[in-house]
């Protein structure tokens, strides 16, 4: 059997972590800028943001448009929340800015995912289940990258395609078992947090089983979000040791939160994302063989 035909396929599997996410923004750069190619993406909310960057082969997008819009009002913002039911302001964030202000290349994207296979995480709210939803064209197909960074209470539900959809972080929020299912045996997963980190439950829920009363399977995924989230980690780290599993993690903690707009914090995690990666560049690379 030649090499070729003995090379396992490798995916790239990608926590959200809202504006944690440009850690993962900077690990992606460093793969850009090093010629470092996977089999297939799967990204959840903020990571998905970050991966569709990195099929359409754009180095410095997504940190470049999070630094000088993160504090604009037309960006997020508590009177967007007020107004339309969304925090993040949906004709800004996924109108204005990648078809005119920060221009997505649709058309390079749409060209590098037939190779590349590009999924992206949702949660649908009349199961609890996880959607894994492959893009091929995020002109057409954008709701579901909305849906899938829509967090719960600050969102309003996405309807698409008879599915109703919110952040695919409640019920598979770092997916390599999916990804592990459709044939990728080894995986480079990035997640937000460092070592260390353990999730608890929400502070909200109460708040959830009020405002989700209607949709008692996704109720029931919020409740047990950090029990699976701990035993994903865990597991991570297990198939890290057994060699099938590179694993990328911010290696100091940057307390930055989920809607952070200081852009010089912005910065120092792209920037950690970017030295981190660097620091494994070369087991990363042997283990791409």
């Amino acid at each position: 059997m030649d090499s070729i035909s003995e090379k396992k396929k490798i995916g790239l599997v990608l926590e959200g972590g809202g504006m944690r996410g440009m850690y993962t923004a900077g690990v992606l750069d460093a793969f850009m800028l090093e010629g470092i190619e996977v089999d297939g993406v799967i990204g959840v909310s903020a990571g998905a943001v970050c991966g569709c960057s990195y099929i359409s082969k754009q180095i410095g997008r997504t940190i470049r448009y999070n630094v000088k819009y993160a504090g604009d009002k037309r960006y997020a913002s508590f009177e967007s929340l007020r107004k339309t039911g969304d925090i993040f302001n949906v004709d800004f964030c996924y109108e204005q800015l990648p078809k005119k202000l920060n221009v997505f290349d649709y058309d390079t994207f749409r060209e590098r995912s037939k190779e590349i296979p590009f999924y992206v995480t949702c949660t649908n709210l009349d199961t609890g289940k996880a959607e894994h939803i492959r893009c091929t064209d995020l002109w057409d197909e954008m709701d579901y990258m909305r849906a899938s960074a829509s967090m719960p209470l600050v969102s309003n539900i996405i309807e698409k395609d008879g599915l109703k959809l919110l952040d695919g972080g409640t019920a598979d929020s770092i997916p390599i078992k999916f990804f592990e299912s459709i044939g990728y045996e080894k995986n480079i997963v990035v997640l937000t947090r460092p070592d260390g980190y353990e999730k608890k439950q929400d502070p909200t829920i109460k708040l959830m089983k009020r405002m989700y009363k209607d949709y008692p399977n996704y109720v029931r995924a919020c409740e047990e979000r950090y029990k699976i989230y701990n035993e994903q980690v865990a597991y991570i780290e297990e198939q890290e040791k057994a060699g099938n599993v590179i694993l990328i993690r911010p290696s100091r903690d940057t307390k930055i939160g989920r809607m952070e707009k200081n852009p010089d914090k912005l910065k120092f995690i792209y920037k950690l994302g970017r030295y981190d990666t660097m620091k494994k560049l070369d087991e990363i690379k042997r283990f791409m063989v």
